[in-house]
């Protein structure tokens, strides 16, 4: 896939639809653009056992990003400090919707939280997750073949007193198998899971060994 500059998870690598996006009028006659393939993260993290059951309730908080991280569009660095977008291919929602559909999912499944939810809820929260979403990109990293690449940055905060309960650099590197989109976006679904499985993994034990020290 030659990329083309610029200035919520199974396998992504399935494309969950072709769209014509049509610079036409309601009155038709416009001009065809080329076709765009969507990719839909639907990635799957596995419950670890060894996560601890709470009692307390937890609001998430979309992550904030750089505007060209938080894009439907697919970023690639082919080379340190330049970024480009993939051409003919795009996310179904921006990078920050998928990694808070991705925590939330996880929590939700996981078994081991009586409430979570989104910020927006209402929900009387006795922690908050706030997270900066650095990095979302396939980079060459001077290799023959790109790796997808998440940074997420995270932090626990109690809710009444804003106090910061704990905070962590989540990095996921993983190869693709070739350079296409199609071989890239398996590696994407790779890097979610295990940030999905680290982050939720943290969150809950950061937030239990807090919980109990104030008892």
């Amino acid at each position: 896939m030659k990329p083309m500059r610029s200035s919520s998870l199974r396998p992504l690598a399935a494309a969950v639809a072709v769209m014509l996006l049509a610079g036409c009028s309601l009155l038709g006659g416009g001009k065809q653009r080329d076709p765009v393939t969507i990719y839909a993260p639907q990635v799957h993290v596995p419950v670890d056992p060894n996560w601890p059951a709470v009692t307390w309730q937890l609001a998430v908080y979309q992550p904030t990003a750089a505007r060209i991280v938080d894009s439907p569009r697919i970023a690639v660095r082919p080379v340190p400090g330049e970024l480009q977008v993939y051409k003919g291919v795009s996310w179904a929602q921006p990078a920050t919707d998928i990694v808070e559909a991705l925590v939330l999912r996880t929590l939700e499944d996981s078994g081991k939280i009586p409430g979570v939810a989104m910020s927006s809820s209402g929900l009387r929260a006795d922690y908050r997750l706030v997270m900066e979403l650095r990095r979302f990109e396939s980079d060459y990293a001077g290799k023959a073949l790109p790796s997808a690449t998440i940074e997420l940055n995270a932090k626990l905060l109690h809710a009444s007193d804003q106090r910061v309960v704990s905070s962590r650099t989540f990095l996921q590197v993983e190869p693709a198998s070739g350079t296409e989109m199609a071989q890239v976006a398996p590696a994407f679904d790779r890097a979610l899971e295990k940030l999905g499985g680290e982050l939720v993994g943290w969150v809950l034990t950061s937030g239990e060994t807090d919980a109990r020290n104030k008892r």
